[in-house]
């Protein structure tokens, strides 16, 4: 393909069909029609040329960079690496033009799950990351445009609070016993050999198949130990969610071809169905094709029920769904309170002002996810939160004591807290509720 020199047109075509995700800058009006239309013999070549383009270099660079990110095991952070961008993209454009670029190991951290349990994070260097980047930014339109319209995680234009709304849409519908799905460890256990078989399924250009190959063979070093993995793809790596999603995009169309009803975040997914028999019946279809595809259901974690009865709801995305409410599910809940405690410590020295500007956008993002809540949920938490503050106050007043008392109420009462500004979350939903 010939690069067009209307890249303008190409994303005006690529919007007019509805593909998100296709910048200007590199889909050309020719490939965008292709993508529309379909190409010849159903798989892309040429794509290394776009990967390795000086102008998507910089665009790959450009997004690592707003996103910012900790050191790999390079010790090179972003703000080193934009003191010499352009030599470094000029490498890493021959690198790939020649075949010889080989991505450095992979720097595995463990954070915090709860429960005393670690997620592994793996994070790329910060040159490893633009490449994959770039690859990204040419190989993701090829795949979103197959993907299915009950995928939401990780795909442009389409978000978590999408997915919330269409569980919403099929609960009310009269799809309420649900089989809420969990995969154990999926991002460390995708089989390489199958993923690269579903790659190479529309992909053709070796140069590109080998580059996204050594990604899932780099070597992985934690603390002293170091290893090449046989399976998974890191999560934290950039090209990782559009690989996980590709990989379960099979599972996808096997459910839609048996009739099924299932929204899916990346590896998070669940099937409303409008029976408990078609709700067993599905929950087989699942085990047997997780099975063949060399993944596993966490058996703790995997069940079904009829949400409309106590104890039987599911929790999807942060929310938990039953007995025809939703509410904040405990595990968000308790990370959200843990985030108060930590900006309202009584020994933070900070004043009342500034613990309310700290406060503030923190509660606002909340509640901007959260807001279909059950309200009894945003009522205690405003005590909660002005509890905090009272104690704080108690605290720089010289008192002993957590705020608990009727004097502190009195003192300072829930109006105070309003007129310093403080965002709160009761009043917020009535507000919201009112404007329906």
């Amino acid at each position: 393909m010939t690069a067009s020199t209307v890249p303008i047109m190409a994303k005006q075509e690529a919007e007019t069909h509805g593909i998100p995700g296709v910048e200007a800058a590199i889909w050309t009006e020719r490939m965008v029609s292709a993508l529309v239309n379909g190409v010849e013999g159903g798989r892309w070549y040429s794509l290394m040329d776009k990967v390795c383009a000086p102008a998507t270099l910089q665009l790959a660079w450009q997004k690592v960079k707003a996103n910012r990110g900790a050191a790999g095991v390079d010790g090179m952070n972003v703000g080193r690496f934009a003191r010499q961008a352009d030599r470094y993209l000029q490498k890493l454009r021959h690198d790939l033009r020649q075949g010889t670029y080989r991505p450095a190991a992979i720097k595995r951290v463990e954070i915090p799950k709860g429960h005393g349990q670690t997620r592994p994070l793996g994070i790329p260097t910060i040159k490893d990351r633009i490449v994959q980047m770039a690859v990204k930014l040419v190989i993701e339109p090829i795949f979103d445009v197959q993907f299915l319209e009950n995928s939401y995680g990780f795909r442009p234009g389409r978000g978590c609070k999408d997915a919330l709304r269409e569980v919403d849409r099929l609960l009310k519908a009269g799809y309420t016993h649900v089989v809420d799905a969990d995969l154990k460890s999926y991002f460390d256990t995708i089989p390489h050999d199958q993923l690269m078989a579903q790659i190479g399924e529309s992909i053709s250009d070796g140069r590109v198949l080998d580059v996204l190959r050594g990604w899932l063979q780099q070597d992985i070093l934690h603390d002293s130990r170091r290893w090449t993995p046989t399976g998974g793809t890191p999560q934290g790596a950039v090209i990782s969610p559009l690989l996980a999603n590709l990989y379960l995009h099979p599972l996808d169309r096997h459910l839609m071809e048996r009739g099924y009803r299932s929204v899916r975040y990346a590896d998070d997914f669940v099937i409303l169905c409008r029976s408990a028999a078609e709700a067993r019946a599905a929950l087989e279809e699942v085990q047997c094709w997780i099975e063949a595809h060399g993944l596993q259901l966490h058996p703790d974690k995997t069940h079904l029920g009829d949400c409309r009865q106590p104890g039987q709801g599911f929790e999807f995305l942060g929310y938990r769904f039953e007995a025809g409410k939703r509410w904040v599910r405990d595990k968000s809940l308790k990370r959200f309170k843990s985030n108060i405690r930590e900006r309202t410590r009584r020994t933070s020295g900070k004043s009342l002002e500034r613990l309310i500007a700290d406060l503030n956008p923190l509660l606002r993002g909340w509640f901007g996810y959260f807001k279909q809540a059950h309200p009894f949920t945003f009522e205690r938490l405003d005590r909660f939160i002005r509890r905090r503050l009272r104690a704080v106050l108690r605290k720089q007043s010289k008192r002993p004591g957590h705020g608990h008392c009727r004097a502190d109420h009195q003192r300072w009462p829930n109006a105070f807290f309003a007129a310093a500004g403080l965002f709160a979350l009761y009043p917020a939903w009535q507000t919201e509720r009112n404007s329906r």
